[in-house]
């Protein structure tokens, strides 16, 4: 080594590495002219002549001669972190933009952007966006939700839940429940279809050629389905599907219905015919709380998996692809398995009446007619 102030030594096992940096083609070139620098300085080399090998100034020479000194091969293999130049934000600027985020709205907008909040508060907006992400806000996104006001519902849930987690002997329980109005659409036009790089294409408009009502029970235990299409959904169609089941079960089973609470269900003939039944039990579900009900996740991915992208042109052919899937899925059925009990659900329903009531206080304090 040429300079007096640095004293360096490669050990056999170094010099391999950095040898083997050199040589292998898949080193980075900055890699390798730092590995270069310090292999010339252990054959002898002085500064000048690594310069001009290098082609390196005498800066940086010295500099990777130092940081092998201090790090070895690793440190040749990686880059310093540099302070950045921009001043990090205070901790008051931050805590100005989640307030601004939650509890304000921008002048002209129902909710801030990235750029809205920016120019209010004279920052970048990828400064907004990591203070958003740190803090797990997401503006930009909303979530539906519908509170039940049912006053028997701590009843409802805990029957109905009790059903699912803890069966009755000698009987079925079956989820029961219409999905009406299912459009038999075809598209104006063939779609392409998927390809490398390409999603598979559909037109957004469409011809309608009728509707379907799909009435669908599901055993709890099985993930089985009775299903029948019927072209509308009154009391008429309710009871031809009570007797389809009444047929399907056999006699020595009583049959657990749960139901959500439309009308046709309660109508004066449906009572009548189940006085007649008395195996029959009807369980419902409270009112605005149809997530109880377990065939809605049937009623989910048949739509998503069968009818969604699928194009009929009559309302034959609909109703054929909904018993193709009827058949399909009862060849192999997958009972949906409910996990929360009663208790979690109900504390649950509590805290969302408690942030609603909050809700509710904040808003008539800052509505200057309360």
């Amino acid at each position: 080594m040429r300079r007096d102030d640095i004293c360096l030594y490669v050990s056999p096992g170094d010099r391999r590495r950095l040898e083997a940096l050199v040589g292998d083609r898949n080193t980075p070139s900055k890699v390798v002219w730092r590995a270069e620098i310090v292999l010339a300085t252990t054959d002898g080399c002085g500064t000048n002549e690594i310069m001009r090998r290098s082609g390196k100034s005498k800066p940086t020479v010295w500099r990777w001669q130092e940081r092998y000194i201090d790090d070895g091969v690793d440190g040749l293999t990686r880059d310093k972190t540099r302070p950045s130049r921009v001043p990090p934000l205070s901790l008051e600027t931050r805590l100005e933009v989640i307030t601004k985020t939650v509890k304000e709205k921008p002048p002209n907008a129902t909710h801030w952007s990235r750029a809205a909040m920016a120019a209010e508060m004279g920052i970048s907006p990828s400064s907004v966006g990591r203070i958003w992400a740190e803090a797990g806000l997401k503006p930009h996104l909303t979530r539906t939700f519908k509170v039940s006001n049912d006053p028997m519902f701590e009843e409802k849930v805990s029957d109905v839940v009790g059903l699912y987690l803890n069966p009755p002997d000698r009987a079925l329980v079956l989820c029961v429940d219409e999905k009406s109005q299912i459009q038999a659409l075809d598209r104006t036009q063939p779609g392409l279809p998927l390809k490398k790089g390409r999603a598979a294409t559909m037109t957004h408009d469409y011809k309608r050629h009728g509707t379907t009502t799909l009435f669908a029970a599901l055993e709890v235990k099985s993930g089985l389905v009775i299903g029948e299409c019927l072209a509308r959904h009154r009391r008429q169609e309710f009871l031809r599907f009570l007797r389809r089941i009444d047929r399907a079960v056999k006699k020595s089973l009583d049959i657990h219905l749960v139901l959500d609470n439309y009308a046709t269900h309660k109508t004066p003939e449906v009572k009548a015919w189940l006085d007649k039944h008395p195996r029959f039990r009807l369980h419902f579900t409270p009112t605005s709380a149809s997530w109880l009900n377990l065939v809605e996740r049937f009623f989910a991915e048949i739509t998503s998996k069968r009818i969604r992208r699928g194009s009929f042109n009559s309302v034959g052919e609909l109703e054929d692809a909904i018993y193709d899937y009827l058949l399909r899925h009862n060849a192999k059925p997958k009972p949906f398995v409910w996990t929360k009990s009663a208790r979690q659900i109900l504390d649950r329903e509590r805290r969302a009446f408690d942030a609603l009531e909050v809700a509710k206080q904040g808003y008539q304090a800052s509505d200057p007619e309360h």
